[in-house]
């Protein structure tokens, strides 16, 4: 493969503006640049979930996201380009289903915590949720294709189900919530 980065300090973008993946220049604050800038926090999020020691198959379903998330980005950085495929979130909702299946019912609102993993995945589902308020904005004024919002959809309920999991893993419990009202008494 050729260098796709040579240069990393172009100046280009001093104007406030940056270039998109197929030649165009628009606003750093633009939209559809808020979404790329969401997609690539959340990518970072999981990056920093994986310097963890987890599960070896949660390890491997975070990076095969971490590409997922990369696909995502190209396709947000190329207006009209598609790169999410249908198969991408069907294996979303197949591990979500299967680490879902090992989990007792929730009956109670749960907060972050619990097991420090579990915490950076609670991180990492926040951050999924902005990155899909921002491509749902984007929508508003511009095509984004309905894969990118089906897949952050997915991701966030993934990664509640996967701090569940990791609580679980490292023998901790869900830190329940309860309401100002049922504690006093």
């Amino acid at each position: 493969m050729a260098n796709r980065l040579s240069v990393i300090a172009t100046r280009t973008g001093d104007d406030g503006t940056t270039g998109l993946g197929d030649g165009s220049r628009c606003a750093k604050d633009a939209p559809r640049v808020a979404a790329l800038g969401d997609v690539d926090e959340l990518n970072s999020a999981i990056g920093l979930l994986l310097t963890e020691t987890l599960p070896e198959d949660v390890a491997a379903d975070l990076l095969a996201i971490q590409h997922d998330l990369f696909d995502m980005g190209a396709e947000l950085c190329i207006p009209g380009h598609a790169a999410l495929k249908e198969e991408q979130i069907a294996r979303l909702d197949a591990r979500l289903a299967h680490y879902n299946a090992a989990l007792p019912p929730l009956r109670e609102f749960i907060l972050p915590g619990g097991s420090r993993t579990a915490a950076l995945a609670h991180v990492a589902r926040a951050t999924c949720r902005r990155a899909e308020r921002a491509v749902v904005a984007l929508a508003r004024t511009d095509s984004v294709n309905a894969p990118v919002r089906q897949y952050l959809n997915r991701l966030s309920d993934l990664m509640f189900v996967l701090a569940r999991h990791l609580n679980v893993a490292a023998g901790k419990t869900d830190v329940f919530w309860s309401s100002s009202h049922s504690r006093q008494g």
